[in-house]
């Protein structure tokens, strides 16, 4: 069993990820431990390595939203919404839990966000990140940002094949309702997707703000590197912004989804009540000569047949004409 999914050390201008066994102790040095479903026992070991204290899984779970963020012997914890499952159609979102101390960064998962991996794979290369707890949160947000963008532009994509389906479809089809089913269906899921990134940027803008405006270094780092928070949360609420354009796009795209229902509606019920309207004289004319009357003219007449056929042809064309010429059909 694995102690610690991975920690980070410096390595030349890079980060040297490692996979800790359960005999093993912390690396001095290590500036990003990574908890990967950690248990009660690899939490007290991060514990005391640090003089932290770690949440578990239920305490991360029930966090009231104003107890996401707060500052404990001078460990900053921050508990953020993290797109997951992002190549799936219904992507959903983890808690991830990260604690900024002067030593290192620790982040606290149960869940394996794809942003976690694209970062890893980025800083263990040369340049990957400044080396120290702050420049590796920051780079790790810039990678939940960068994610929820590819997200959001996934989504973007096949918004516009789904409307061109709609408003370029085949009519037979259309006329079927297949197109509409389908297209109405994916609609709730991208709003699904949209809500949980917005829901997601909307607790990385909080943090952004709340180390912009609370975070102090206690000691420079010799290269003179400052985490630009502000330049992240323009990001953020640029994807926010982006969010909210397709969900109007989406709106947009319902409402003109369910008035062409309407409308393949109306044809259906226009087309049934023409045929009852041209069916009507013809009935009337069959039931006038149903009737037992003993005097009717007509019965005797030879050409009393082939006359009333006549008039219930008659009957139903000029309704028909009558329509066509009001443009009704």
């Amino acid at each position: 069993m694995l102690l610690i999914h991975g920690i980070c050390q410096t390595h030349g201008d890079k980060l040297a990820h490692r996979t800790l066994a359960v005999e093993e102790e912390i690396p001095p040095g290590s500036i990003w431990i990574d908890l990967l479903n950690p248990t009660s026992a690899e939490d007290a070991k991060v514990e005391q390595h640090l003089g932290i204290s770690i949440p578990t899984k239920e305490e991360m779970h029930d966090l009231e939203p104003s107890e996401t963020i707060y500052a404990e012997d001078g460990a900053h914890y921050m508990t953020l919404r993290v797109i997951c499952q992002s190549d799936t159609n219904v992507p959903r979102l983890a808690d991830v839990t990260f604690i900024l101390t002067e030593k290192a960064l620790v982040t606290v998962r149960y869940d394996e966000p794809g942003a976690f991996n694209i970062f890893l794979n980025r800083v263990t290369k040369p340049g990957g990140c400044e080396l120290e707890p702050a420049g590796v949160m920051e780079g790790l947000i810039e990678a939940i940002v960068d994610r929820a963008a590819e997200v959001l532009r996934g989504v973007g994509d096949r918004i516009d094949l789904r409307s061109r389906q709609i408003f370029d479809g085949n009519s037979a089809s259309v006329e079927q309702g297949r197109v509409y089913q389908a297209v109405v269906r994916k609609i709730g899921q991208y709003e699904h997707i949209i809500s949980n990134v917005r829901e997601s940027m909307v607790s990385v803008e909080r943090v952004l703000l709340y180390l912009s405006a609370n975070f102090k270094r206690t000691k420079k780092a010799a290269s003179g590197f400052t985490p630009e928070w502000r330049a992240a949360i323009r990001d953020v609420q640029a994807i926010e912004e982006h969010a909210t354009f397709l969900s109007n796009k989406l709106q947009f795209m319902l409402n003109a989804t369910l008035g062409l229902v309407s409308i393949e509606q109306n044809k259906i019920i226009k087309l049934f009540s023409v045929v009852a309207v041209v069916f009507m004289p013809p009935t009337l004319v069959a039931s006038i000569y149903g009737m037992n009357f003993e005097k009717m003219p007509e019965l005797k007449w030879e050409l009393g047949y082939p006359m009333s056929l006549v008039i219930m042809v008659v009957a139903a064309i000029l309704p028909y004409l009558f329509f066509r010429w009001k443009k009704w059909l």
